[in-house]
């Protein structure tokens, strides 16, 4: 940042304009953070890509049945067969149901008798409106309790199950997450900056900036979503808090660590934050935008639910960053000093470059740094492997919660009854004068009901049938039983037909993230290099960086891997997961090497790149390990959810960048910067002339700033 707006941020009048402009600013943001949920789409046909053929057929079927339409099957059992008494109690469950006045029920279908007498099930159609996602339990306990009571004195047991009772399951685990994930996140941080400050006081001013970061950029994302069409879920949206907290968190944290440093040599706190701003808002700017760089290279997924994540997250870590550069400085230099009590640091105390935990570390890496970089490298490698019990390849219903559900135990009773498949059928639309054609051959394929098969309906040049499949929709079968009624009806000559419902819609979403993985993830490794280039003039060091980078994601998946397996006991991950984490831990694990690296060829300048390396980790790595530890802890956070996804996510962000701030960064940087010493500043002067350069004058800033304080010209005293 330059030395001239920096000083203006801090200006001993001015600051309190600032103070009052990003008050007003945030806060008008934030008001609007309340109406988030209102603009979320949670429903899966919108996180498709357009040429998706079950999108395709949603948009063509729209005149036989209502998109916005859900059913809910109501299982009817008995131990006995059932008798007429039974069924007339169905009956009356029936009518009882369609004549609920708060659930938007359309015409009930039964009750079916199931082929071993035993069971009945009412098919129940459930019309969602805009909201209907947040009020499917409350419809799901209505369409339960009214069953119930009209067959109370029978041996009948009622329970719900479909797509509608999956959905109501699903909205009440994203419930409030938003509220949950936040608190969850808000006491990781509590913590962590008590830990790293010491101080009753001073945790307040981050925190209160990074809690208005996340209210404005909720605002901001809900103006975008309700007036830009970005497309927002429940999933993003809880991802949101946890990102901008812990990454607003990590700003604040360095240029905290920075100031600290500054009031050492400057008496007037506002001349040290200016200094301090200098120095480091270079580093938090271009972390903050590497990581919205990368985030929005997901706009280019053919997944919209991914492809909305991206400019989600970059709106929130485009806020965070303008709380953290302008309004933290104000407000560390409105209070003044003594929010460091108990340790509040003082003009002319020394610094602690020479001393410390991480400065030891530096001394045990300097004796033998190409044995501590290549051991740790080989301990890294050894641990990827574990990437092999990474089954990313999609999620049944089951296998996607943490915990039981009952629409899950009420599907399991329903296929003990019925075909597997019912309530969940196939979609299948054609031309109509080839639909007869297409019927016969959905009838004989393996897996399908054959007498389930509707008959052709035709609106138009179009027809639609419907087709039960003789297994669970969510299961892997199911998702071959598509792909052999996709490769079967494309023999039908002329008939132009399309396969779609839900078991289709979760194969296009795999295979959409699928490639997305593959598309994406080496745009984000470009874009990274890029920067890092820009940033560091060098083209040594980036290479290497991104190597450290990719070698940790790495590691970090294999940990994951072999946990899940082997501990947490998860079938596999969705097949969105690797290129998440990868984002998460690529865009944000960039930070680190950001903070450390931009420490270190500035005080590489001043003292050659061995004691530029030494100086940095010394004055980075607590900064940077309390960092990790923050935002490692804000995204365990996401476990809280019962959604294994998100529960994946979160231990594999957190193990990630623990790995990162802990062994990566810290060791295996430093080691290498050790041993490659100044090459690695190549092409750059400074990779060839390692020092400070012999035009430096002896009181410039630059060398002004590292000489002993009593050395230093006198300043100004008012603090």
């Amino acid at each position: 940042m330059n030395r001239q707006v920096a000083g203006w941020i801090t200006h001993r009048w001015v600051k309190w304009v600032v103070l009052a402009l990003m008050l007003v600013i945030l806060g008008g943001l934030g008001s609007f953070g309340a109406k988030l949920t209102s603009v979320q789409d949670n429903d899966i046909a919108s996180w498709l890509p357009e040429e998706a053929e079950s999108t395709q057929v949603i948009e063509k079927a729209g005149s036989f049945y209502d998109e916005n339409t859900a059913p809910a099957i109501v299982l009817l059992t008995s131990d006995a067969p059932l008798t007429p008494a039974d069924l007339a109690a169905g009956q009356q469950a029936a009518q009882a149901i369609g004549a609920l006045e708060d659930v938007p029920v359309g015409e009930v279908v039964g009750p079916i008798p199931s082929e071993d007498g035993v069971a009945a099930q009412l098919i129940v159609p459930i019309t969602l409106d805009d909201e209907g996602w947040e009020d499917l339990p409350d419809f799901i306990d209505e369409v339960t309790d009214a069953a119930e009571d009209a067959v109370e004195g029978t041996s009948l047991r009622v329970d719900v199950g479909g797509p509608a009772a999956l959905g109501a399951d699903q909205a009440e685990a994203f419930a409030g997450i938003d509220g949950i994930l936040l608190a969850a996140a808000v006491g990781v941080v509590v913590v962590m900056l008590l830990l790293t400050y010491r101080s009753p006081i001073l945790w307040l001013i981050p925190l209160f900036c990074g809690l208005m970061s996340v209210f404005a950029s909720q605002g901001l994302v809900y103006l975008l979503a309700k007036y830009g069409g970005l497309t927002v879920n429940g999933q993003s949206a809880g991802i949101l808090s946890v990102l901008v907290l812990g990454a607003g968190i990590d700003y604040a944290l360095l240029i905290v660590a920075r100031y600290r440093e500054e009031l050492r040599n400057y008496e007037d706190r506002h001349e040290a934050m200016a200094h301090a701003l200098h120095r480091a808002a270079p580093a938090v700017f271009a972390s903050g935008s590497t990581v919205i760089i990368g985030l929005l290279c997901l706009l280019f997924a053919q997944m919209n639910s991914t492809a909305g994540l991206g400019p989600v997250g970059a709106a929130g870590i485009a806020v965070a960053l303008l709380a953290m550069l302008v309004l933290l400085p104000a407000l560390l230099v409105i209070f003044g000093r003594w929010v460091f009590w108990p340790f509040i640091p003082h003009f002319g105390d020394p610094q602690r470059t020479s001393k410390g935990f991480w400065a030891r570390v530096g001394t045990w890496i300097a004796r033998a740094p190409r044995v501590v970089w290549v051991v740790t490298s080989l301990v890294l490698i050894a641990l990827s492997f574990g990437i092999v019990k990474l089954d990313a390849t999609g999620l049944s219903n089951a296998e996607a919660f943490t915990t039981d559900q009952p629409s899950l135990a009420a599907e399991e009773r329903i296929a003990e009854h019925f075909p597997a498949g019912a309530g969940d059928p196939l979609q299948i639309i054609s031309n109509a004068p080839q639909a007869a054609e297409v019927r016969s051959v959905v009838a004989g394929i393996d897996g399908v009901d054959a007498a389930s098969v509707t008959q052709p309906q035709v609106s138009g040049d179009v027809a639609y049938i419907e087709a039960t499949m003789t297994v669970p929709s969510d299961s892997t079968e199911a998702r071959d039983i598509v792909e052999t009624a996709r490769a079967d009806l494309d023999s039908v000559e002329g008939a132009d037909a399309l396969v779609g419902g839900n078991t289709a819609l979760n194969l296009d979403v795999q295979e959409a993230s699928a490639a997305d993985n593959r598309l994406i993830i080496p745009i984000i490794l470009a874009v990274v290099l890029l920067v890092l280039m820009m940033l560091l003039r060098s083209v040594a060091a980036p290479l290497i960086l991104l190597l450290t980078v990719v070698l940790s994601f790495a590691a970090a998946m294999g940990i994951s891997a072999l946990v899940f397996h082997y501990v947490f006991d998860f079938a596999g991950a969705d097949s969105s997961f690797p290129l998440f984490a990868f984002v998460f831990l690529v865009a944000l694990g960039i930070d680190y090497n950001i903070f450390l690296m931009t420490r270190v060829r500035e005080e590489s300048l001043l003292h050659g790149t061995r004691r530029g390396a030494l100086i940095g980790l010394a004055a980075t790595g607590g900064v940077i390990t309390s960092a990790g530890f923050v935002l490692a802890g804000t995204f365990a956070a996401l476990a809280t959810l019962p959604i294994v996804f998100l529960a994946e996510l979160g231990f594999a962000v957190a193990i990630g960048v623990l790995l990162d701030t802990i062994i990566v960064r810290s060791v295996l940087v430093t080691a290498l910067n050790l041993d490659i010493g100044r090459h690695i500043w190549w092409p750059s002067r400074l990779g060839r002339d390692d020092g400070a350069p012999p035009d430096q004058p002896p009181n410039s800033s630059e060398s002004t700033a590292k000489m002993p304080v009593s050395a230093q010209a006198p300043r100004n005293q008012t603090s």
